[in-house]
């Protein structure tokens, strides 16, 4: 189970994640839905980047914010695209 740092650290990289997303692809989703939506984007990230072999950034924050803005951002389009 994951200690308070770690929570805190996962909902902080998922907030700004879901705002950056939100700036691209414009969303009314609030802040709860913008962690949500970067906790998500997250996973995503984490699972495509490797699958693409790509390697983002040398600095560990850098690159989790870049794979979980990068995610959220397939989650929006694909929302989007569902939604219509």
């Amino acid at each position: 189970m994951p200690d308070a740092s770690s929570l805190l650290y996962i909902v902080l990289i998922g907030l700004a994640a879901g705002v950056l997303a939100s700036i691209v692809i414009p969303t009314n989703a609030g802040l709860l839905g913008a962690i949500v939506i970067g906790v998500i984007g997250a996973a995503i990230g984490s699972w495509l980047f490797p699958s693409l072999g790509a390697r983002i950034s040398h600095n560990p924050t850098v690159a989790t914010i870049i794979t979980s803005t990068v995610g959220a951002i397939l989650l929006l389009f694909v929302l989007r695209l569902i939604r219509r």
